[in-house]
């Protein structure tokens, strides 16, 4: 599978200053990202062993614009499919980043509860779950 994603992503181009991370090591902070819905800021890239979210960020944005990532993404929705693991009951869109038009009417604002004191976060707690997999 991952030779058919590498081909579709190519090499990361190499520019002045520190190597870039491989395209396999940000894909798979941003599947991370997907498969959790932690935000990019808040991925534990040192406990996983990924670069930080805002590197695979910046990648996918790179990748989109090069307009590669909606290929990547059907590779990957085909294989799941094919092998039975696509769960069609789940489907999130996420429109949060969707800049409202002016006059549009406001939103419910939406609440925020933050973690009791001493308690593990949700990244914290994804990234061992993600990991034990």
């Amino acid at each position: 599978m991952w030779d058919r994603i590498a081909g579709v992503l190519g090499e990361p181009v190499q520019r002045m200053g520190r190597p870039r991370y491989s395209p396999r090591a940000c894909l798979e902070g941003v599947l991370y990202v997907v498969a959790t819905g932690t935000p990019w800021s808040d991925v534990p890239y040192r406990e996983l062993g990924l670069p930080s979210g805002e590197t695979c960020r910046r990648r996918l944005e790179e990748w989109q614009r090069r307009g590669v990532i909606v290929e990547v993404f059907e590779l990957l929705r085909a294989e799941l499919d094919d092998v039975g693991l696509l769960d069609r009951a789940r489907v999130l869109i996420d429109a949060s980043l969707v800049e409202a038009k002016r006059g549009a009417p406001p939103s419910a604002a939406a609440s925020v509860v933050p973690a009791a004191r001493g308690s593990i976060s949700r990244s914290t707690r994804e990234a061992r779950r993600w990991r034990s997999r």
